[in-house]
């Protein structure tokens, strides 16, 4: 099972629809009102949601999901 399954099986219900509602909006290509920055030094793109960090990046033109994690201290290692 991969960890971004796993980590939705962990979370509330309320944390499953918020992500939910925030990587629709992602992939839409609608970031209106959402803090999205590019990572230093990479092609990846960090969206903050609350205590949730998603991490991303594009290929040709569509949104890859890479990892969402809870923020900590080891997120962005």
């Amino acid at each position: 099972m991969d960890k971004i399954k796993k980590l939705f099986e962990k979370i509330s219900e309320k944390d499953r629809k918020t992500l939910k509602e925030v990587i629709v909006k992602l992939i839409s290509g609608n970031k209106k009102g959402l803090d999205v920055i590019k990572v230093k030094d990479s092609d990846f793109y960090r969206l903050k949601k609350g205590n949730f960090r998603i991490i991303f990046h594009y290929e040709n033109k569509v949104v890859v999901i890479d990892s969402i994690k809870i923020r900590n201290e080891k997120t962005y290692q």
